[in-house]
């Protein structure tokens, strides 16, 4: 069982508090067949259609954290639970919308939102949801583990950034130009190990390197501020 994607109600909608979502959800659920009740034992709105089970729509202004477990417990009376939220705008919106959809499908739980103009859209409804294993990602996360040097970050820790391998990379390259002063990329890369110097430090992501003249390159006092920040960081333990 599922309900239609979208529909549009006839009255702009405030979005100020929880009660002004229910007037466009209740619409929408009546529009299918629905007889709609609010705050209904603890649910904020129960829908009922012939002998079908009954659907619960838990209806918040942001997505939380407190949003996700209440409708969970709502998995207790019924499969069919949504949770429904004012469409939300701004530069994050692809972003968000697509990271709350993703987790309302692993929670088997349906996604409603509601636009300032009153219209309701499911962006999905409960039930079952594997998702599909990628192996693309799988492999670069295992090269990245393999080339990793060491065990330079704390889970959870990104206070100084994180030390990936290409910023270990671009360390042991400055490391290497410390020592010696300016030096070829093919030379830095034999005595580093570092295969791909030579376009580490032509890329210069990181503002360390300084071009001398062709395939030669010097450490910038950006790159030595970097040693010290970062020492260690390319051959940790």
């Amino acid at each position: 069982m599922g309900l239609d994607k979208s529909s549009k109600v006839a009255h702009h909608v405030r979005m100020d508090r929880e009660r002004e979502l229910y007037a466009p959800v209740k619409a929408f659920l009546q529009r299918q067949g629905y007889t709609v009740k609010g705050e209904v034992g603890a649910a904020d709105v129960v829908a009922r259609r012939n002998q079908e089970p009954p659907v619960i729509v838990e209806l918040k202004l942001r997505i939380t954290l407190a949003l996700f477990h209440q409708a969970v417990a709502r998995l207790k009376i019924t499969d069919h639970v949504y949770i429904a939220v004012p469409k939300p705008t701004g530069v994050t919106t692809r972003r968000t919308m697509k990271d709350n959809l993703a987790l309302c499908r692993r929670l088997g739980l349906g996604f409603i939102t509601v636009r300032a103009d009153g219209r309701v859209e499911v962006h999905c409804d409960p039930g079952p949801y594997t998702p599909r294993r990628s192996k693309v990602a799988q492999q670069r996360l295992l090269r990245e583990f393999d080339r990793l040097q060491g065990d330079p970050n704390d889970g959870g820790s990104t206070r100084h950034g994180l030390v990936t391998a290409y910023r270990q990379d671009a360390l042991r390259c400055a490391a290497r130009l410390a020592e010696v002063g300016a030096s070829r990329g093919r030379d830095v890369a034999r005595a580093t190990g570092v295969q791909r110097a030579t376009t580490v430090m032509r890329d210069n992501h990181y503002g360390w390197f300084a071009k001398v003249e062709t395939g030669v390159y010097e450490l910038t006092d950006a790159g030595r501020v970097g040693l010290v920040h970062w020492a260690g960081s390319w051959n940790a333990e």
